[in-house]
């Protein structure tokens, strides 16, 4: 029986980065289009908030582009435990 330890999940937490890659980039596409339909609306406060979230959209993809890049420690698969679970104790 193996018993997982919770308390710690921020420490080790997994995240499904390819989800997040496709929706940073979803982001993305509707960030810059939004900027792009305000300016030309002569809207220039929300095309400065649409252009602030889209650099945020893309310092997102990069971070993720850079995690999934740097292998399976950052993004293991389902056959690895994302740590080792608690040994000798009893319930």
């Amino acid at each position: 029986m193996r018993f997982i330890r919770t308390g710690d999940e921020p420490a080790h937490a997994r995240t499904p980065l390819r989800m997040r890659l496709w929706l940073a980039a979803w982001g993305l596409l509707w960030t810059a289009g939004g900027t792009v339909a305000f300016v030309l609306a002569g809207r220039p406060g929300w095309a400065a908030a649409c252009a602030a979230l889209a650099a945020i959209t893309v310092v997102d993809l990069v971070l993720v582009i850079r995690h999934i890049r740097q292998g399976p420690h950052y993004q293991p698969g389902r056959d690895v435990p994302p740590y080792a679970p608690v040994r000798g104790r009893r319930r």
